[in-house]
Formats: C-alpha cells, sequence, structure tokens
C-alpha cells in the first residue's frame, strides 16, 4: 500500500475543504453558503463534466469496448441492489433495505469528480465514455430498489393503501430527474460538437471546474456533518454496513475492469461508479417510489459515512491496487 498517496488525498485540496466544512458545522461556526448557490455549483459541474466527457466520446468514438463497458455498469447497478439488500434484510424492515440498495446500487456524481481530479493529478488518462457509465447506472438501481419492494413486501389493503409508480413512469422520472437530464444532455451536445467546436468555451469548462468543486464539497462537509448527528441512533450495525458495502462493491469494480481489459484511468472511475452511494438523485426517487422508507436513513449512511470514506481514503486505495494488479500482469 502507497500511504504516501492516501496522504496526499487527504491533504489535497478538495479533501481538506470538504473536512473545513464538515468541522465547522461540528465547532457550531456561523459559516453558510447562501442557499441558492449549492444548486448553481451542483448544475455547472454536471454540465461540465457531461460537455467534457462527451467531447472526449466523440474524440474517441462508440466502439464495441465502450458498449461492453456500459453493459458491465448498469449489470453491476443490478447486482449491487440485490445483494445488499439481502444484507440489509437481517436489520431493516423490507421498505428501508430496498430504498438503502437502491441507493448503493447507484452512484455519486461529486465522487466520480474527485476520482478524474485525482486521476489528473497523477496523469493518468481516462475515456470520455465513463460520463455515459456513470449517468446510465441510475435508473437500474432504482427500478431494482422499487421491483424489490414489488415482490418482498405484504401486499397492503384498505384506504391507506398506497399505489406505486409503474416501472415504465419510474425508468421516465428517473431520465428526466434534473441531474440525470442536465448530465446526459451535456453528454449529447458534447458529442454533437466535438473538440474543436468546444475550444472557445475551456475557460468555463475545465478552468473554473478546480475552483467550483472547491466550493461545492465546502458545503457538502456541512451538509454531511449535520446528517452526521444522526449517526448515533442509527447503532454499529448499520454504520459498518456504511463502510463495508463500498469496499466490497469497489472490489468487485476492480475485478470486473481487470477482466474487461479497461485502462489504469477507466478502471479507477468504474471502481469509483461502483463503490459509491447516491445521495441526490436516488433518495429523491425513493422517497416518490417507497414512500414507507425512512429517507433520512440512507442519505445519512451514504454522505455521511460512505462518502467520507471514499474520497478520503478510498479513491487513492483502490489506485494503488489497480496500478499494482496492472503492472503484474
Amino acid at each position: 500500500m502507497d500511504w504516501s498517496t492516501i496522504l496526499a488525498n487527504v491533504l489535497s485540496p478538495a479533501t481538506l475543504f470538504f473536512y473545513l466544512g464538515f468541522f465547522s458545522v461540528l465547532l457550531r461556526s456561523d459559516l453558510e453558503i447562501p442557499h441558492p448557490l449549492p444548486k448553481l455549483f451542483s448544475l455547472y459541474l454536471l454540465l461540465s463534466i457531461g460537455y467534457t466527457g462527451g467531447a472526449k466520446l466523440a474524440h474517441a468514438g462508440v466502439t464495441g469496448s465502450v458498449i461492453v463497458y456500459i453493459a458491465a455498469a448498469m449489470t453491476m447497478a443490478l447486482v449491487v441492489p440485490l445483494y445488499t439488500f439481502w444484507v440489509l434484510r437481517r436489520i431493516l424492515n423490507v421498505y428501508d433495505a430496498a430504498a438503502m440498495a437502491a441507493t448503493y446500487g447507484s452512484i455519486s456524481v461529486v465522487t466520480f469528480v474527485v476520482g478524474t481530479d485525482f486521476l489528473a493529478k497523477h496523469g493518468e488518462p481516462f475515456g470520455g465514455y465513463m460520463v455515459a457509465l456513470m449517468s446510465l447506472m441510475e435508473s437500474p438501481a432504482v427500478i431494482a430498489g422499487i421491483m424489490l419492494v414489488r415482490v418482498f413486501a405484504a401486499p397492503a389493503i384498505g384506504p391507506d393503501t398506497v399505489e406505486r409508480p409503474g416501472i415504465a413512469a419510474l425508468i421516465r422520472d428517473s431520465l428526466l430527474n434534473g441531474t440525470v437530464y442536465l448530465l446526459l444532455g451535456s453528454l449529447v451536445i458534447g458529442f454533437l460538437t466535438g473538440d474543436n467546436a468546444g475550444k472557445g468555451l475551456e475557460p468555463f469548462m475545465s478552468d473554473l471546474f478546480k475552483g467550483v468543486v472547491i466550493f461545492f464539497l465546502l458545503d457538502t462537509g456541512m451538509l454531511a456533518a449535520r446528517r452526521a448527528r444522526l449517526l448515533v441512533q442509527v447503532g454499529p450495525a448499520l454504520a459498518l454496513f456504511g463502510i463495508a458495502a463500498p469496499l466490497a462493491n469497489a472490489a468487485a469494480g476492480i475485478s470486473l475492469s481487470a477482466l474487461l481489459g479497461m485502462s489504469v484511468g477507466d478502471a479507477l472511475l468504474f471502481t469509483i461508479l461502483c463503490a459509491s452511494a447516491s445521495y441526490i438523485v436516488v433518495p429523491a426517487a425513493m422517497r416518490q417510489a417507497v414512500p414507507e422508507a425512512n429517507p433520512g436513513l440512507f442519505e445519512l449512511l451514504s454522505l455521511s459515512v460512505t462518502f467520507p470514506l471514499n474520497v478520503t481514503v478510498g479513491i487513492p486505495t483502490y489506485y494503488a491496487v489497480i496500478t499494482h494488479l496492472w503492472r503484474a500482469s
């Protein structure tokens, strides 16, 4: 294990600003980011990631390998909810287990952003199609979560019966969710216009990117700390799940990326997508699809346990394992 890589990541500006925001809440500072700005930061990051990824995809082309990678990503988005649901049913009811399983089957855009920044610092290239993989991993997890509820929850009868949205409605809502819609739309625009047409946008799409990430992670740290206060209420078993699940999913991601022959950069991003958990898109979707579930529960674990684990020690650890295995082969 290369501890210097982990230390460098912990001491990177992105990680430090996350914890600056985190401790500002714990220490009861009056630091606050005006409410509309975090939403603007999020929209900018999605637009920049999608557009840049689309331009890279246009440059590289859609090959058979890319299609295989997309299939592998969507498979993971379906498999992870199934096995995590089986584990979580030991400690949670059907509704909470299904909602949390969907959360961990999906991805965190912000963790992906930190991963791309990490790769840039290490001079590792990655394909633009990784953004497409990220975009397409949202919907399968939501569908898997609601299907688990339909299969394992006892049907309710009476005036309080909850009418659940159909699968077609779920797919539509997932794809038209603001986050996914902007990401996919920006990807398509970047793909259609290509590298040359986007040259004039580089100062906006690339140069501004790192500064906005800093502000976004500062706000994310504050949000994570507000959720973290509830950790004492969830018990050690769930907190342990928030640590063990991303590590297990990362191991599966590394194994699958090795089997598919991905490059180091692509393998790391694929592993990050497998290991991360959604705290924006899927929780919002599951509130609608499974109103019986406790949204504070799965948002808490994904944001206050899994996210800090991944951005602090997870990403450099995954990178160290990948580079060691790829060099050995």
